[in-house]
């Protein structure tokens, strides 16, 4: 695995958030509004995935909204 991709597992760094609330010129709301407006397409796109797949296709693989701890 690619030093990037163990980095993308934990929690995102404290740079990351000030990246997207700089990129919406310090507005939190829009920041915020931005974010949950992501995980809803994202779930969406989840969504179409799952139906468009089969579970012999994928193994026994479902997706799943939330991750397991």
């Amino acid at each position: 695995m690619s030093h990037a991709a163990t980095e993308r597992q934990g929690a995102p760094a404290a740079d990351e958030a000030a990246v997207a609330l700089a990129w919406h010129d310090g507005d939190p709301m829009a920041t915020i509004m931005t974010l949950i407006n992501d995980c809803w397409h994202l779930r969406t796109q989840l969504t179409l995935a799952e139906a468009a797949m089969s579970k012999g296709f994928t193994r026994g693989w479902a997706p799943a909204y939330d991750r397991e701890a």
